[in-house]
């Protein structure tokens, strides 16, 4: 069984991977390995050894503790939205974090405060 912090930093790979719109692929020739070994790190099913987190996290152009980010977020506080536990993991919500950063800056800061404007009133 996979360890929960093993499950965490791959789908934080998966999540930095899809955001750029890197492939599997992509990554492991990044790498130098195999793209099956991508897969195995963002399952979690394969630990992912110091040194090539940090050559992942060079391909990837985040610092290494990106991948760690999040892990202890259970403060006891109560979550005030209705965001999913894994909303990163979800390849709809990346595809719109992808298509909200191709808008131009001015456009994006307009949609934003639309966005903000109609949480408030739901």
């Amino acid at each position: 069984m996979a360890h929960p912090v093993d499950v965490h930093v791959g789908k934080r790979i998966r999540h930095r991977r899809w955001l750029i719109g890197m492939t599997q692929q992509q990554l492991a020739e990044l790498v130098g390995i195999k793209f099956q070994q991508i897969q195995k790190y963002e399952t979690g099913a394969n630990r992912v050894s110091a040194s090539r987190l940090w050559d992942i996290s060079d391909a990837l152009s985040v610092p290494v503790s990106f991948f760690f980010e999040g892990l202890q977020e259970d403060d006891g506080a109560a979550e005030k939205s209705q965001v999913p536990d894994d909303l990163m993991g979800d390849k709809e919500a990346l595809d719109l974090v992808r298509s909200y950063y191709a808008i131009p800056e001015n456009q994006r800061r307009r949609l934003f405060e639309l966005a903000r404007v109609l949480s408030d009133v739901a």
